[in-house]
């Protein structure tokens, strides 16, 4: 016999909740589509502007936990009343699937955005931070506590941990310390009957799969255990933009042979964006180097000379 039934009512989702997590102050973290909340905050992280139009699906319900026990309950209500469920760290899914439904499924939307505890422990190298926590937060804090330790991952501020470190996580310190989910030691997942787990729990298989399977696949994880690296105190960015009339394509094509074979302290990328104000597309390239622009300009005089001093900025 299932437990699931077909929800009726909020009330009666509502009603779960409160036996779930008795405690709790529902009105802080429960948005009905009646809410007068319930807009900005479904609004707040919606990324495409295409899904924020009348036509998009909207939950049924937005939740905006802040602790481990309403994640649980969450979870579990929506088992038991056969909903769906979104989970949006920070939103920066290109096809809205953290807050949209393409089938018209009813669904409920768990936002992560309360969730923004970190923990640095520079002794022993290592940080617990909590999924709705951005990039910009983790770097701007680590910057603060740590000194010459960083960690490896995306260069968008607003992009949160709950979407990257699930995604893979490509960043500028790549080339010599790997992807994020390379630097993940542990992480506090709750599955889909409600249960906590832990990297010894959930068994190296499930392990591997939240780093790199894709956010919300396999639970929802409310912290992750990341190994912070050594950076030294001085790096350096250089940034060159070339037009296709200024010799792009030949630059691209010297990229694609010299770029993989770089030292790992420097990493070389490019991106091909549309200049309406000269309407024609630009190489963008940007070098980045563990060490000072002096240094880096010695590396690329050798190996790419069109990124001269006068790209070059240094950050201490």
């Amino acid at each position: 016999m299932s437990l699931a039934f077909p929800i009726q009512s909020t009330e009666t989702f509502v009603d779960c909740l409160l036996y779930q997590c008795p405690n709790s102050n529902i009105s802080q973290w429960v948005y009905t589509q009646n809410n007068p909340s319930y807009t900005s905050i479904l609004d707040s992280s919606i990324r495409n502007l295409r899904f924020m139009s009348p036509n998009t699906t909207k939950p049924f319900l937005v939740l905006t936990p802040s602790n481990v026990q309403e994640v649980q309950a969450s979870i579990v209500c929506c088992k038991n009343h056969s909903l769906s469920i979104r989970v949006r760290s920070g939103g920066h899914d290109y096809e809205g699937l953290s807050y949209r439904s393409i089938s018209g499924t009813r669904f409920v939307m768990i936002d992560l955005a309360n969730l923004r505890d970190i923990h640095v422990d520079t002794h022993h190298r290592v940080a617990w931070v909590q999924s709705g926590v951005s990039l910009g937060e983790l770097y701007h804090n680590l910057s603060q506590k740590s000194g010459p330790l960083a960690f490896p991952s995306g260069t968008c501020p607003t992009v949160c941990v709950g979407g990257i470190f699930s995604g893979g996580g490509f960043g500028m310190l790549s080339r010599k310390y790997g992807l994020s989910v390379d630097n993940i030691l542990d992480a506090k997942l709750v599955d889909a009957s409600g249960t906590v787990l832990n990297r010894d729990s959930m068994g190296e298989d499930l392990f591997w799969a939240i780093r790199g399977g894709g956010g919300g696949s396999f639970g929802i994880v409310i912290s992750w255990k990341i190994r912070l690296v050594q950076v030294p105190e001085t790096v350096s960015v250089a940034t060159l933009n070339r037009t296709t009339k200024q010799g792009a394509i030949r630059l691209v094509e010297k990229w694609q042979y010299i770029a993989p074979n770089f030292s790992e302290d420097v990493l070389l990328k490019f991106a091909i964006q549309s200049d309406k104000s000269r309407g024609m597309p630009v190489a963008i390239f940007t070098s980045f180097y563990l060490g000072r622009c002096s240094d880096m300009l010695i590396y690329m005089q050798v190996h790419f000379p069109e990124l001269g001093r006068e790209f070059c900025t240094k950050y201490c």
